[in-house]
């Protein structure tokens, strides 16, 4: 069997259609896309930085005070969701033509979305700085790593409609997210404001049982889409969706009173 008729079936639906559009928007040569080195390299540094050399470097220092940045920083991540998402809702219109398989304006949009992945990097970064070192943990770790790395090998291989479905899912959950961390970040006047931050995690949660919900229909009836991508994303919300519902049972306990915003971990 020859190899393109292979790999156009099964997992691989559309696969050679998807390819030959990829290779017409020259999307190997956008900025960090041409191979897998300089993203790697970013995350390769990112781990290194947050696992070890960042808190070594702070061990004998005092916690950086990054009140001003974080309240920017923040601010922007959650104007930023807000413009994808409404930027995902524009694309994910019935007859668009901007959809199915690959376009101009998705394959923007993903590298867009990769990118604001690898700025989300700095999540982690400013817990180290600021010596909270507890908030560093495998969940929060392995989620930028994967986003970042996974949102570029989507871009680069294999792009699909689902991961349009799966950013506007995540992008919706951002907004609220960001915001709630950019009032946090305010100071303690403002954390009487925050009582809703479990919902937060609840959204979280709601938001990978929609992706597994919608990636099961795409694999029993869809035959267009790539079925690998749809696997993926099902495994991956899967995952999240076991970890996060600990992560709630562990620091939402409905015996304890939790009144400042110290519990709440940045996750997403």
């Amino acid at each position: 069997m020859n190899l393109s008729v292979g790999l156009t079936s099964g997992l691989f639906q559309n696969y050679d259609t998807i390819q030959a559009e990829k290779r017409a928007l020259n999307v190997d040569s956008w900025f960090l896309m041409s191979s897998p080195l300089p993203v790697a390299s970013v995350l390769a540094a990112y781990l290194l930085f947050v696992l070890k050399l960042g808190p070594a470097f702070m061990r004998d220092r005092k916690p950086l005070q990054l009140t001003y940045l974080l309240v920017v920083y923040n601010f922007c991540q959650s104007v930023e969701s807000g413009a994808l998402q409404s930027f995902y809702r524009n694309v994910f219109q019935p007859n668009n033509p901007s959809r199915i398989p690959l376009s101009p304006t998705l394959a923007s949009a993903s590298w867009w979305y990769f990118f604001s992945k690898l700025v989300e990097l700095l999540d982690t970064v400013f817990f180290v700085l600021r010596k909270n070192q507890r908030q560093v943990t495998f969940l929060h770790v392995y989620h930028h790593t994967i986003t970042a790395g996974g949102s570029w090998c989507f871009l680069k291989y294999l792009p699909g409609e689902q991961g349009l479905i799966v950013g506007l899912f995540n992008c919706a959950v951002h907004v609220f997210m960001y915001f709630y961390y950019m009032l946090a970040a305010l100071g303690p006047s403002f954390h009487k404001y925050l009582w809703w931050k479990p919902y937060i995690t609840i959204l979280q949660m709601a938001q990978f049982i929609m992706v597994m919900i919608y990636t099961s229909s795409i694999i029993i009836f869809n035959d267009k889409l790539p079925t690998i991508l749809s696997y993926f994303f099902l495994a991956n919300a899967a995952f999240f969706a076991y970890l996060f519902s600990d992560f709630y049972k562990k620091t939402y306990n409905p015996n304890k009173k939790y009144s400042s915003v110290r519990g709440t971990l940045k996750l997403n």
